[in-house]
């Protein structure tokens, strides 16, 4: 198949672009490289898919309407993969014009593109930070999620309700995949792990928010990818038992499917970072803070939507995953690439 992978120059999206090229699809690359975070690692990422025979990288923005719309007039994708967004949930408060661009006018723009375009099937990533304000564990694409806690997580819960009106609208399949916490080898700097190991490596300390009471459902890069792959191989159908009297938010009379993407096993944020000085062979120094706007203090991912319909089922164990990221690190920064 010939795909558009955005943001193939972020963390999920040159791991997704790499997968799909090894099991030969021709894949497009699309991200505008941005300075959120250094855009030397980004360009790190794609040189590792520059080899590739059926690989092409565009740098665009998304929020570029006619620059999208003609991409999609001259390639003629058959599938779209949009992992580029504006991310993080600190960032939103700060600067949420950006996420407005980004996430808001960048998704209408790819939805148009997929509709013009005749796509066949569009996954796109959102976000656990949907859940917001629910307490109800573990978090099911069942239910209700109009309490969002960050104008990221507002963002992400809008590009959900976009995809669904091209669903209605144009038969347009989508299929929206929430991520919890993602982590591993070609990581984000902005995230904990990356920080963490930063920090302690440089003898720094780290910031440990809410008093490290956090529980997240840490999920190893891998067990993204393959989600992702196998969600975009299964193309949205519309659910012959939707019932519009008890509507079902993870479903639709439409073309339209949620999942939820995590390791179905939340670990305490202690632990994570016990692992990780385990793994460095040091010890931190920890800075004990209460927990910042816009966070939530647990994340737990029901993941049997997943299970059910494409057959998978996250399962890589913090041990190993951090332990993964740990050799790339120190392979990254020995080498002299970062």
């Amino acid at each position: 198949m010939k795909i558009l992978v955005t943001g193939a120059a972020g963390f999920i999206g040159s791991h997704t672009a790499k997968q799909l090229l090894a099991r030969g699809d021709e894949v497009v690359g699309l991200d505008n490289l941005n300075e959120y975070y250094d855009p030397t690692l980004k360009r790190a990422r794609l040189s590792r898919l520059q080899s590739e025979p059926n690989w092409r990288f565009r740098k665009l923005d998304l929020a570029d309407r006619s620059g999208i719309l003609e991409l999609f007039k001259t390639e003629r994708f058959d599938r779209v993969v949009h992992l580029g967004a504006q991310a993080g949930v600190r960032y939103s408060i700060e600067n949420p014009m950006a996420y407005v661009e980004s996430n808001l006018v960048g998704h209408t723009n790819l939805l148009e593109g997929c509709r013009h375009g005749e796509v066949e099937h569009l996954v796109y990533a959102s976000t656990s930070s949907v859940y917001g304000a629910n307490k109800k564990m573990p978090f099911s694409v069942h239910h209700n999620v109009d309490h969002p806690l960050s104008f990221y997580a507002a963002t992400k819960k809008a590009n959900e309700l976009m995809a669904h009106t091209y669903s209605a609208l144009y038969q347009l399949p989508t299929t929206g995949l929430r991520f919890f916490t993602v982590y591993g080898p070609w990581g984000r700097p902005d995230m904990a792990l990356f920080k963490f190991t930063k920090a302690i490596l440089e003898g720094q300390p780290i910031d440990v928010y809410n008093y490290g009471n956090h529980r997240r459902d840490f999920t190893y890069i891998d067990d993204i990818v393959e989600g992702v792959v196998r969600c975009l191989d299964k193309v949205a159908t519309p659910n012959p038992e939707w019932d519009a009297e008890n509507p079902d938010p993870g479903t639709s009379f439409a073309p339209y499917r949620l999942y939820n993407i995590g390791n179905q096993g939340p670990i305490e944020l202690m632990r994570y970072i016990e692992v990780l000085e385990g793994c460095l062979g040091k010890t931190a120094e920890k800075r004990m803070l209460p927990m910042q706007p816009g966070d939530v203090p647990d994340t737990w991912a029901d993941v049997e939507a997943l299970v059910r319909d494409v057959g998978y089922r996250p399962a890589t164990p913090v041990e190993e995953g951090i332990g993964k990221f740990v050799d790339w690190y120190m392979s990254y920064y020995r080498n002299g690439q970062g």
